[in-house]
């Protein structure tokens, strides 16, 4: 079975969705616009809305017929990333510094096709709870949801979330078991020198020495402490300090992330850092503070959720475009605190094109929308048949 036909007749509908909420990109927790939309849409399609979960988030709840009482989630994530776009689409972001540059959009947009569709027909039997989520790209999201009481309030037996993949090929949809993408730190790390005259640096306590040195000590701690069977990644990506060609500056930041797949490996990056730091403020006798902050948890595909995504894969797109032995992603996502809590499953959908998401060039396949629409409603479907309950 290809798409589901009705989802496909107002595909064009959810492509000017989708290319609305592209021009008006709003990021983590500012998502009152999208959120707006989102609500009204779900209202008109006479679902039960909930609004300000997590901040900006919106739930819709929906109850198919029959008597049954399994609960299952949808999620998608709403929030932009605070970077500029880079492409000459006609709808292009309007906004400068804000650009929907890893496909929320469309995520947004297939959630919602799903609820049409499945308000429309209504053919299962139990309840759905589209959560739409805020704040995905590293501002926790997920967890502010979870902590306003998400499934206290709108309890689920299971839950599923999909992500775009401009490096599959169209109309694929990969699924991996297991540990599918790393647990993520984000790092802040302050050196405190002394400053003085470039000309006369034996006055000085350079911080910018410090963090070469300590930049090059820190790439040892996976090469070195971390067992080499277990993936990790240590990455540096911002460096601040200075401000004249002739001043050698008091203070100096590195930042960056880090990236595994077991919490063990997580806590043992997190020790050396801060050994290595401790050791290097001595031997340059400069402090240095430290500041290692839990982003994402690793996210763990259930076995038996798995098997329902690659099932309803298969009603969807031809069989052999389903891919369920693909690599783990070192990418990480907060749709892992849900699973946490709830058994679920996330999986991929290939589009055209081969820029990467997070790149100012980005452009996503409005093609896929049907797609992502029509896999959240078949795993309702078969996972809540209709007459089950009668």
């Amino acid at each position: 079975m290809p798409t589901i036909e009705r989802i496909e007749g107002f595909a064009d509908e959810l492509t000017a969705i989708r290319r609305d909420l592209h021009a008006h990109p709003e990021i983590g927790f500012e998502e009152v616009r999208t959120s707006g939309i989102v609500a009204d849409r779900l209202t008109q399609w006479g679902i039960e809305v909930h609004r300000g979960l997590g901040g900006t988030g919106v739930i819709g709840v929906l109850k198919g017929k029959g008597n049954g009482t399994r609960r299952i989630g949808l999620r998608a994530d709403m929030d932009a990333l605070p970077m500029e776009e880079n492409t000459n689409l006609r709808w292009r972001s309007t906004i400068p510094g804000r650009f929907h540059g890893c496909g929320h959009d469309g995520h947004t947009t297939m959630l919602l096709g799903t609820a049409r569709y499945l308000a429309e027909t209504r053919n299962f039997d139990g309840t759905v709870h589209f959560i739409f989520q805020p704040a995905e790209e590293g501002l926790g999201g997920a967890r502010a949801m979870i902590k306003d009481g998400l499934f206290e309030k709108f309890p689920c037996d299971e839950i599923y979330g999909l992500h775009n993949a401009p490096d599959l090929n169209h109309g694929e949809i990969a699924i991996l078991p297991g540990p599918a993408m790393a647990g993520a730190d984000f790092f802040d790390i302050v050196i405190t020198g002394y400053g003085a005259h470039g000309a006369m640096p034996n006055l000085s306590r350079d911080p910018v020495i410090v963090a070469m040195t300590l930049g090059q000590a820190l790439q040892t701690i996976v090469s070195r402490n971390v067992d080499p069977h277990e993936p990790a990644v240590l990455s540096i990506t911002q460096i601040h300090t200075g401000s004249a060609y002739n001043v050698i500056p008091g203070e100096a930041k590195l930042c960056g992330t880090v990236r595994a797949f077991s919490d063990e490996v997580r806590v043992l990056i997190r020790e050396r850092m801060r050994a290595l730091c401790a050791g290097i403020a001595a031997s340059f006798q400069v402090e240095i503070s430290v500041d290692i902050r839990d982003g994402f948890s690793v996210l763990i595909n259930e076995e038996e959720q798995s098997a329902v995504v690659a099932e309803v894969a298969r009603t969807v797109v031809d069989a052999d475009k389903v891919i369920t032995r693909t690599k783990p992603k070192m990418g990480s996502e907060d749709f892992a605190d849900m699973m946490q809590v709830v058994p679920g499953a996330y999986f991929w959908v290939g589009h055209e094109g081969s820029v990467p998401v997070h790149n100012p060039g980005y452009i996503l396949d409005d093609k896929i929308l049907p797609i992502g629409a029509s896999m959240f409603a078949r795993i309702i479907e078969t996972r809540l048949p209709a007459g089950a309950h009668a």
